[in-house]
């Protein structure tokens, strides 16, 4: 089984839902965790709600740091942070495949519920894209 490991900066959103899409989709084949250079100690609850309202379970989240994770092997390291939003991405050491995505905070997302559940949903059907069209090729060919 591949194992991946999703960072970002504050593991409350898109890592969190990341995690629980290639956990879903590489039911079988990959299992991926997920953790934060700098953890918000907490799960954002609109990634819940959104991962919910999409059909993807995810069980027991927690917003962790990546030390918890220190020497564990993984096939791939995935980042989510948006470096364009002058967000400081983490940078994993090891030295395995690294795949790295410029993925917009919902946790930054104003407005109304509905504008702010548009966001987390854009981020999930960004994220969920991704995952299955250029992640899962890319493992299931190493």
């Amino acid at each position: 089984m591949k194992r991946v490991l999703v960072l970002c900066t504050g593991n409350s959103c898109r890592s969190i839902m990341a995690e629980a899409i290639i956990n879903k989709v590489g039911a079988g084949s990959v299992c991926a965790v997920s953790a934060g250079s700098q953890p918000a100690g907490y799960v954002h609850p609109k990634s819940l709600a959104t991962l919910k309202r999409h059909g993807i379970p995810c069980v027991s989240p927690q917003s962790k740091s990546w030390d918890f994770f220190d020497g564990e092997n993984f096939d791939c390291v995935l980042t989510v942070c948006d470096r364009a939003g002058n967000e400081t991405c983490p940078v994993y050491l090891a030295d395995i495949r690294r795949v790295h995505w410029s993925i917009p905070d919902p946790a930054a997302a104003e407005g109304d519920e509905v504008s702010v559940d548009k966001v987390f949903d854009d981020v999930f059907l960004l994220l969920q894209a991704r995952i299955t069209d250029e992640l899962m090729p890319l493992l299931e060919n190493d």
